[in-house]
């Protein structure tokens, strides 16, 4: 079934917009092997499935933002409204409301792929941590070890104590 869409091809659709990791509209229509138009029917004849944090339409600023993440979208003489994206969550619903069996088969692809890459962004966070774990280890060592060798040098280093006169001392009474 991995076979249907290269897993590769799924991860360089998937964006990060406020804070989430997205799918443009125009994508998972590609995807799926329908038009854009009819997906975004289908999410209109749905609206209640699709909560905000399910889907949202992109701002003009946002659009703006990543126009070289969606410059196809602007193919044959710009589009004329801006694109709908879809959370993960969002990207779950929408093989409920597309009837093909493509949508369904892709879907589990592209849900694979979604974990895949919170799989790979937690092993990140995991190792992050435990480098911060082991600077913070090595620095308080290191510390220590100057304030060794500063006691070593104090060691070595010659006693200098005032030296003694030799001979008589006429203040002294």
């Amino acid at each position: 079934m991995d076979d249907l869409i290269p897993v590769e091809r799924i991860e360089n659709r998937i964006f990060l917009i406020r804070g989430q990791k997205v799918m443009l509209d125009k994508d998972l229509a590609e995807l799926y092997g329908i038009e854009t138009k009819y997906l975004k029917r289908q999410v209109k004849r749905n609206v209640k499935r699709f909560p905000e944090d399910f889907m949202f339409q992109l701002t003009k600023d946002e659009f703006l933002r990543c126009q070289n993440v969606t410059s196809n979208l602007t193919g044959r003489g710009g589009t004329r409204y801006m694109p709908f994206v879809f959370t993960e969550q969002g990207v779950s619903k929408l093989s409920s409301v597309l009837n093909c069996e493509r949508a369904v088969q892709v879907n589990i692809v592209i849900m694979r792929t979604f974990v895949k890459l919170r799989q790979i962004l937690s092993t990140h966070k995991e190792l992050a941590q435990k480098i911060k774990e082991l600077e913070n280890k090595y620095e308080k060592h290191d510390v220590e070890i100057r304030a060794v060798f500063d006691a070593i040098r104090r060691l070595m280093a010659p006693e200098e104590k005032p030296a003694k006169k030799i001979g008589f001392d006429i203040n002294k009474k």
